[in-house]
């Protein structure tokens, strides 16, 4: 499980369009001025370059000491999800690892050498992620320290509880997903550029986690099929086939696309959340960030519904396209419609046989009632 997924919403490609020309408009997305770094702190952007491409372009465009803060937090997170990504450690090394990992953010000689992972580089050099968080302004401190608790026991019980917590997704996205939201309202509101109530009030920052972590579970089935990690709700799995790697066989290729639908049924119920969520923030440069993500994950959705490739292939929204919503994401109407068009998309997908077909077309009316923008008209195509 990639539990970065859950505030990267957008495909990997996404760190090649920093700088882009399209239809003769240029946007830039800001650079950190490195020469001003230290050289820790320009090992960590290296870190954040290297194991997050996506989401460097949207840290980096933050304003202020949040954009440091969120890149430290990102890496804390990225090493966290290593550890429960890898499945070469055993779960009686594995398990104490995540339940301590907070405390190893104040051991300055603390790292682990013995990952396979991918991204194994934030453990081999954790000291200098820690150095680094250290150097934050306590606020921040607070903020990540509690986080990278919160998730490390959530994904522990989450193994030792393994077979339960699957049941429904709703409780595994509790166990990861909603300490990520949560500290995210509490990073923007601990740095000032949003209002205090960002960081308390938590209902729709989960949420918006919560649709995140769903669509790139949706997305990722055959990834984590070959991986050996299974996050797909067994409540609706179930109802299909005897055993969810069954999905990926080419005669239940029917059953597989309806067992995705209904799941992306499930995770549209939090966009209306998503909406007011977005609504409520001030700083532009926290709009974007969120906003961006948002959009990221409708296209995504609107990619994957109906379509047997997600069970053949990976499916992912075009560079066209994520250009386009990245230069559009910037204010509530603008979104507002983004959300309409790829809702509206997926409506005009709906086979009138699928088993949830009601229920998508109740949720799909309910957001395009909110998603009509209040003056401008609808945004340019994003196809």
């Amino acid at each position: 499980m990639e539990l970065l997924k859950t505030w990267l919403g957008h495909p990997k490609e996404l760190y090649k369009l920093t700088k882009f020309k399209m239809g003769g408009y240029k946007a830039v997305m800001p650079k950190v001025d490195e020469e001003s770094l230290s050289a820790s702190l320009r090992t960590c952007y290296k870190h954040l370059n290297q194991t997050g491409r996506s989401v460097a372009a949207v840290v980096r465009a933050l304003d202020g000491e949040l954009r440091d803060a969120m890149c430290i937090f990102y890496l804390v997170l990225r090493a966290v999800d290593t550890v429960e990504d890898d499945m070469t450690i055993n779960l009686e090394t594995k398990i104490p690892m995540l339940q301590n990992f907070h405390s190893y953010l104040y051991q300055p000689d603390w790292k682990f050498m013995e990952s396979k992972e991918q991204h194994r580089q934030v453990l081999e050099d954790f000291p200098t992620i820690s150095l680094e968080f250290q150097n934050l302004a306590k606020v921040y401190q607070d903020v990540i320290v509690d986080m990278c608790r919160n998730v490390g026991l959530g994904m522990a019980e989450f193994l030792e509880k393994k077979e339960d917590s699957k049941k429904n997704w709703n409780t595994y996205c509790q166990y990861v997903a909603r300490p990520i939201g949560i500290g995210l309202s509490r990073l923007f509101s601990a740095s000032e550029l949003e209002e205090p109530i960002a960081g308390r009030d938590m209902e729709f920052a989960i949420s918006v986690a919560f649709f995140l972590q769903k669509t790139n579970m949706i997305r990722d089935y055959l990834e984590d099929q070959v991986e050996g990690r299974e996050f797909w709700s067994s409540e609706v799995w179930s109802k299909y086939v005897n055993k969810l790697s069954d999905l990926a066989k080419p005669e239940n290729i029917d059953k597989a696309v309806q067992c995705m639908n209904e799941l992306i049924t499930n995770t549209l119920h939090h966009v209306p959340d998503v909406l007011i969520f977005l609504s409520q923030l001030k700083n532009q440069s926290v709009f974007n960030f969120c906003a961006i993500l948002q959009v990221m994950a409708i296209a995504t959705l609107a990619a994957c519904y109906n379509n047997k490739q997600v069970f053949r292939g990976t499916v992912k929204i075009r560079k066209g396209q994520a250009v386009t919503l990245m230069m559009d994401a910037t204010n509530i109407d603008a979104v507002k419609a983004i959300m309409y068009q790829y809702v509206e998309e997926i409506n005009q997908k709906i086979p009138s046989t699928d088993p949830s077909s009601c229920r998508i077309q109740q949720i799909i009316t309910s957001i395009k009632s909110m998603s009509v923008p209040s003056s401008a008209p609808l945004y340019r195509i994003h196809y």
